[in-house]
């Protein structure tokens, strides 16, 4: 062998390393591809659908643009929602009536074509937000068609739109701020409540992120409680507006209960307890048996339930009692609220084993502080409606009731 010769292996092909060719991105071609299958099968989605799944079309580089097609009917010009040159078919969402019955099959096919090809979620994604980020370049009947293409995709559990793929990009001030945003979400409440009940929809609401700010759907010149009820109540959406108004009341409810505990726990003044909780409750309008149960669970809340023994507890619970009875005297202000704080006793003496023993000196301190009338616990004794532990507590407060008796007797 020459020196000059280099040394082979015989039989042994050498590999030389393929470069990877990567398509040519064409998403004109692929959207007028898209296009002809449309208009092919006249738009009739069974037999689109099928094509679409026999297809050799690249749909995992061109999703955005296969649901443009889907909704617009063809492609957008890049960052837009207005149409680009190219073949356009007449069956998408955007072209066909507002009405449920037409768009729901459109619904049902999309959840098809995910269903075969769970990639193409994301792409709706992208184009839903976009869309949704762009109303105000769509014609009102446009937006009524997305709206109820929207909340049919929830009814049916369309796979690939989570809520805050739709609520999120809602809230853009220019659109919230034209009025667009309130207009959108009040077709899709409608259309959605058409099927499904309130529970539902505002179980999307939470997933959304939005359940609790309802009114940013509203322009700022009428993002208002009572705004709010009247355009519902207008809509014919009378169970939102209650469940808003039961929200609104549990926040303010909430407040108080914050305020009254930071004021008993720093140990103010009782007069000024008082004077707090009457302005809370003029403000929100609060009912008086509301008013009466927070009073009475903020007060045992800030007891020290840390005795030795239940001597010391009882002995907590009654002080606690008597420094406070004048603020529930305050509130407590006919024998039917009376009445209701009885039960309130009643139920937290039941739901706590160490207070079961207590209910007897808790009702006698009430109405040695003049906050219980002898009225009415007599009639809670004889004709008490609440059951939880009635008879154990009835038979508790026998031998008291027995001596209020004897005494109105001796009168």
């Amino acid at each position: 062998m020459s020196s000059k010769e280099k040394p082979t292996l015989g039989g042994t092909r050498i590999k030389t390393r393929k470069r990877n060719i990567a398509a040519p991105l064409d998403p004109e071609a692929f959207s007028d591809a898209v296009v002809q299958i449309y208009l092919d099968n006249a738009g009739d989605l069974e037999l689109v659908a099928k094509s679409i799944e026999s297809s050799e079309l690249d749909f995992s580089r061109y999703g955005d643009t296969f649901f443009e097609v889907v909704f617009i009917g063809c492609r957008t010009q890049p960052g837009t929602t207005k149409p680009d040159e190219g073949d356009r078919h007449p069956y998408s969402i955007i072209e066909c009536e507002p009405k449920r019955e037409v768009i729901l099959p459109s619904v049902i096919y999309t959840q098809k074509i995910l269903r075969r090809k769970p990639f193409l979620i994301k792409n709706l994604e992208n184009v839903m937000r976009r869309f949704l980020q762009s109303l105000e370049f769509f014609e009102e009947n446009e937006r009524t068609k997305l709206a109820i293409f929207t909340a049919l995709a929830f009814s049916q559990k369309l796979s690939g739109l989570p809520p805050e793929t739709v609520f999120q990009p809602l809230l853009k001030d220019n659109l919230v701020g034209k009025g667009l945003v309130l207009s959108f979400v009040t077709e899709f409440f409608k259309e959605y409540l058409v099927d499904n009940s309130l529970d539902d929809l505002i179980s999307i609401l939470k997933r959304g992120k939005v359940e609790d700010n309802l009114l940013d759907f509203f322009p700022p010149s009428k993002r208002s409680n009572e705004s709010f009820a009247e355009h519902f109540k207008k809509e014919g959406l009378i169970n939102l507006v209650e469940y808003n108004e039961k929200k609104i009341f549990e926040v303010k409810l909430k407040e108080m209960k914050s305020t009254l505990t930071t004021l008993i726990t720093e140990e103010a003044d009782i007069s000024e307890v008082i004077e707090t909780v009457k302005l809370q409750v003029k403000d929100a309008k609060l009912p008086d048996i509301e008013v009466v149960r927070v009073l009475w669970d903020v007060l045992m809340d800030a007891v020290q339930w840390s005795g030795k023994n239940q001597q010391q507890n009882s002995n907590s619970a009654l002080r606690q009692v008597k420094t406070w009875a004048a603020l529930l005297n305050t509130f407590c202000t006919s024998g039917k609220l009376e009445l209701e704080l009885m039960y309130k006793v009643q139920m937290q003496c039941y739901e706590d084993a160490k207070l079961m023993k207590l209910f007897p000196e808790i009702i006698r301190s009430l109405y040695e502080q003049d906050v219980l009338a002898e009225d009415t616990i007599l009639h809670w004794f004889r004709k008490g409606t609440n059951t939880k532990g009635r008879q154990s507590f009835v038979k508790a407060l026998e031998p008291f009731v027995n001596w209020l008796e004897e005494a109105e007797e001796e009168e």
